[in-house]
């Protein structure tokens, strides 16, 4: 079972509405696992029904080396991003990981990411799912 990591911060918003997603598209066919920057992000992940879930650096480092695909905002993978909730260990965690990133062009940080149009949280999420994430999971 393909082991999908999905990382978030602050309220959890993001990550909750990732996870109703794929929940909807895979139900139980994936093992999705609630990574939060906090305990709040993590709760708000394990009520839209990952499977697990876990708060933390800590938690990050440890989990991510072992993830088949890594889903949340492009702040995951930027130190001090989230008003500093990711840690540069986080990060680093993060972008060292062999798993594929999925990462959705959200930030509330001074960064803009050129070429990306500005598209509204739920149509990103759902060409995540379907013309990035089945298509993975369908080729392994």
């Amino acid at each position: 079972m393909k082991q999908i990591c999905v990382i978030d911060g602050q309220g959890g918003g993001i990550g909750s509405a990732i996870i109703k997603q794929l929940k909807e598209s895979f139900n139980e066919k994936v093992e999705i696992i609630a990574l939060g920057t906090n305990a709040i992000a993590t709760s708000q992940m394990l009520k839209a029904r990952a499977n697990r879930g876990a708060s933390g650096e800590n938690a990050v480092m440890r989990t991510v080396p072992g993830a088949n695909i890594i889903i949340g905002p492009v702040g995951i993978i930027m130190a001090h991003s989230m008003m500093g909730e990711v840690t540069p260990k986080i990060a680093e965690a993060v972008a060292k990981s062999a798993a594929k990133k999925i990462l959705l062009p959200v930030s509330q940080e001074k960064i803009e990411i050129v070429g990306m149009p500005s598209v509204p949280l739920p149509h990103l999420i759902e060409s995540l799912v379907n013309d990035n994430l089945k298509g993975f999971l369908n080729e392994q």
